[in-house]
């Protein structure tokens, strides 16, 4: 496999694929600001969201957490964040600026929508010329941090395009990088197969506890199955019949040969190479966004009925095995292995092709779905507010 790219080396040593400008909004009260500083400078990026207000505990921490997770993303070049109120804001500022990148905070409060426009969108054309003159380097796959889920899935995927991201983990293990996985939901009934490749029983008892916190989820909603929601409606048509049956075709993602070196909680980064498990939900943005927050640079998508999640930060490469599916979604693909379910082609070959697609987008390639603007970036709540 090809192992040299040219990505973006930020301040901190670590590679990105991508040059974004972010304007970044603390609280959904400031969406409009930042959307407003993105009208006015093209080429930067707004991440609305919907939350920040009145958050508490566990779910405030993530919130911060994914917020600064994103701006600390390689593949982000500056930053500026708007928000309500100036201490708030500053937290994120200073979550951030620990990476050295430039990243500014302006704060609504006193200063009204217009000024704070006005001024955030001066920051931002400055950042805007100044992250455009940085030039990709020759980088190696090693440092790399990918992420995979997969969504919409059929018979196929379990069959092929699972199996051919797992083809594609065990090569990247092979050179060092770092990968991560999650979908705690959708590991029911092979949840111990992810036990057993646990490299140490300290890694099994953070596995355990956030599997079995799910699962008493469940129990304390007395919810005695998931036929609402897995599998869903999509992988019922698709011939999926039981949440063991998707689970067992979602662990084919992460290969054969890779141990799992630890476990993160949502939005968490890994600190080393090697496999990841990061607890997270099974919702196709949701979950790619926590990928983004984690440091992920670029994400391998499988999916079988056609999923067409995208996000602003984390290129989503789409691939699929289902000919139906290609044929009548085809524009939002960028991987067609059905040469596996025709037996044209055999997994190694399926995975080279991934990886060769992984390597063209590091390149500067755009995916499927960043050329039909699919951006979604969706935070994940915990709470009710307070």
């Amino acid at each position: 496999m090809q192992t040299k790219f040219f990505g973006y080396r930020r301040e901190n040593g670590r590679v990105g694929i991508r040059n974004h400008v972010v304007i970044l909004p603390l609280d959904d009260l400031s969406n409009a600001a930042c959307e407003a500083v993105a009208n006015n400078i093209k080429g930067v990026l707004a991440l609305p969201h919907a939350y920040g207000r009145l958050q508490f505990g566990k779910d405030l921490d993530l919130h911060f957490r994914t917020l600064i997770g994103a701006g600390c993303n390689p593949n982000v070049a500056a930053v500026v964040v708007i928000g309500i109120e100036p201490q708030w804001t500053n937290k994120i500022v200073e979550g951030i600026a620990t990476t050295g990148k430039p990243v500014f905070g302006f704060s609504i409060e006193q200063n009204g929508d217009l000024n704070t426009i006005a001024a955030a969108s001066r920051k931002a054309k400055e950042l805007l010329q100044w992250a455009t003159e940085l030039q990709r380097t020759e980088c190696d796959v090693k440092e790399l941090v990918v992420s995979t889920k997969c969504g919409e899935s059929d018979t196929t995927s379990g069959i092929a395009t699972n199996p051919t991201v797992g083809n594609a983990y065990d090569k990247l293990y092979d050179q060092g990088s770092t990968l991560i996985f999650g979908e705690t939901t959708e590991l029911t009934g092979g949840e111990h197969l992810v036990l057993e490749r646990c490299i140490n029983d300290e890694v099994r008892a953070d596995f355990q506890k956030y599997f079995d916190r799910y699962a008493k989820v469940i129990d304390d909603h007395k919810t005695s199955d998931l036929s609402d929601s897995q599998p869903t409606k999509g992988n019922i048509e698709g011939g999926l019949t039981t949440i063991e049956e998707k689970a067992l075709g979602n662990i084919q993602k992460i290969g054969r040969k890779a141990p799992v070196v630890g476990c993160l909680d949502l939005a968490e980064a890994p600190t080393g190479p090697g496999l990841w498990f990061m607890d997270s939900s099974s919702a196709a943005a949701e979950m790619v966004t926590l990928c983004a927050a984690a440091g992920a640079v670029v994400h391998l998508f499988p999916t079988g009925q056609g999923n067409i999640i995208g996000n602003p930060i984390l290129p989503v490469i789409k691939l699929c095995s289902n000919p139906r599916t290609l044929r009548t979604m085809e524009e939002h693909f960028d991987v067609n292995v059905s040469g596996l379910v025709r037996r044209e082609i055999n997994m190694d070959q399926a995975g080279d092709m991934l990886l060769e697609m992984m390597i063209r987008t590091c390149n500067g390639r755009l995916t499927a779905a960043e050329a039909l603007g699919h951006r979604e970036f969706i935070m994940t709540r915990l709470y009710e507010s307070a």
